[in-house]
């Protein structure tokens, strides 16, 4: 599937956080509780405010906002410009 956002918009694929212990130790299926809130820019619209985010940044955005798309197992999300929060570096 090939997606390409419009307008103030960018495609964001979903990151699923793995929980880890002080040890190291990875829990699996911690996950499943609670929704992350960070994704990979996979694509970005030509408008002038997402001119600042790049194709493989990884975003914060606010819980609850976007259109969510499946491709088989991926999730991507359709985010418009001001429901990102912040870049992660």
């Amino acid at each position: 599937m090939k997606i390409k956002p419009i307008g103030e918009r960018i495609l964001v694929k979903l990151v699923k956080l793995e929980e880890k212990t002080v040890s190291g130790i990875i829990l699996p299926g911690s996950n499943d509780k609670e929704k992350s809130n960070i994704g990979e820019v996979i694509a970005v619209g030509k408008g002038e405010k997402v001119s600042e985010i790049i194709v493989g940044d990884k975003v914060v955005y606010s819980k609850f906002s976007g259109t969510e798309i499946k491709d088989g197992e991926d999730r991507y999300l359709i985010l418009n410009i001001e429901d990102v929060l912040a870049i992660v570096e």
